[in-house]
């Protein structure tokens, strides 16, 4: 957790992030499959805002103890985790729960794999961090294979620039997210548990506003038994369980080489969409989704 250069090269530190960061993108592909689900169920920024709600129950019983020790760190720095909670937890999320009212699951899971280069992009541009001749070849292949799925593989909608709404909303969540990632290299040295409560009660006030958007643009749908099973599904695993394995993975071998990690949710996304919603893998997805993650492993490599 305090980020040495020795936690990031010790060989069972490293098997533990790997196993931490899998758990984190398998629960993240699942989120793919609920943002279908939830359409009809429940309006999407009532359930960005009852999903932190039902987190914030889960820390008032699990981390009560590690906020109050990590307070006098946590609060020296609050107004940038409050910062980085909206932009990470409600940006992110309210983007992708409303891009998954046009698009499909497969895409919001393909999409997802453009975190990794807003990651390296950004830390080049703030950081000056070295990019190699095998990441940038590794980045515009990536960035190849995201356009195929935001253009529908239609060589046509590609010149015209005229890609699917829900897939451009992704792709902004996708940049949020990136950006969170990179703050994280900035956390206090406190407790995940400590540092995850103070961005979650962030994501949740900032939610509350957008919520009050949406029922004032009438738009409000109260949840269905179905919407509360949904909630209550993604607030254990993508909200609760991945953001915990998330940030200590991050910890563990620092945000760069966690972001990679990110490439598995299309894989996880896209076998969960074609089993469980019957949603159709096309030839233009298989493509898309060989560019984007063979991108990130020439990316990996040049590292």
């Amino acid at each position: 957790m305090d980020g040495s250069p020795t936690s990031y090269s010790a060989p069972n530190s490293n098997k533990r992030a790997y196993l931490l960061l899998t758990i984190t993108t398998l629960c993240w592909g699942c989120n793919a499959i609920f943002s279908r689900l939830a359409v009809g169920e429940v309006s999407p920024l009532t359930l960005v805002a009852l999903r932190w709600a039902a987190v914030m129950i889960f820390l008032f019983v699990l981390a009560r103890q590690d906020v109050k020790r990590d307070w006098p760190v946590l609060k020296t720095r609050l107004p940038f985790l409050m910062l980085i909670g909206a932009i990470g937890f409600t940006g992110f999320n309210a983007l992708f729960y409303l891009a998954a009212h046009t698009t499909t699951a497969v895409n919001i899971g393909i999409l997802q794999g453009a975190i990794p280069v807003f990651v390296l992009i950004s830390a080049f541009v703030l950081h000056r961090t070295p990019v190699g001749l095998f990441q940038a070849i590794g980045v515009m292949t990536t960035i190849i294979g995201v356009v195929t799925v935001a253009s529908g593989g239609d060589l046509d909608r590609l010149l015209s620039l005229a890609f699917n709404h829900g897939d451009l909303l992704m792709l902004i969540a996708c940049f949020l997210y990136a950006s969170y990632t990179l703050a994280l290299r900035n956390k206090p040295n406190v407790s995940a548990m400590g540092l995850f409560a103070v961005l979650a009660f962030s994501a949740f006030l900032t939610s509350l506003p957008l919520v009050a958007g949406e029922i004032a643009l009438g738009q409000f749908q109260a949840p269905t038994l179905v919407g509360w099973i949904l909630i209550a599904s993604i607030a254990v695993l993508p909200s609760f369980l991945a953001q915990i394995c998330f940030i200590n993975g991050v910890a563990i071998i620092g945000p760069g080489r966690a972001g990679v990690f990110v490439n598995l949710v299309p894989i996880f996304a896209s076998i969960f969409a074609v089993v469980f919603l019957g949603e159709p893998f096309k030839l233009y997805h298989a493509f898309a989704l060989a560019l984007v993650l063979g991108g990130i492993w020439l990316s990996e490599r040049g590292k």
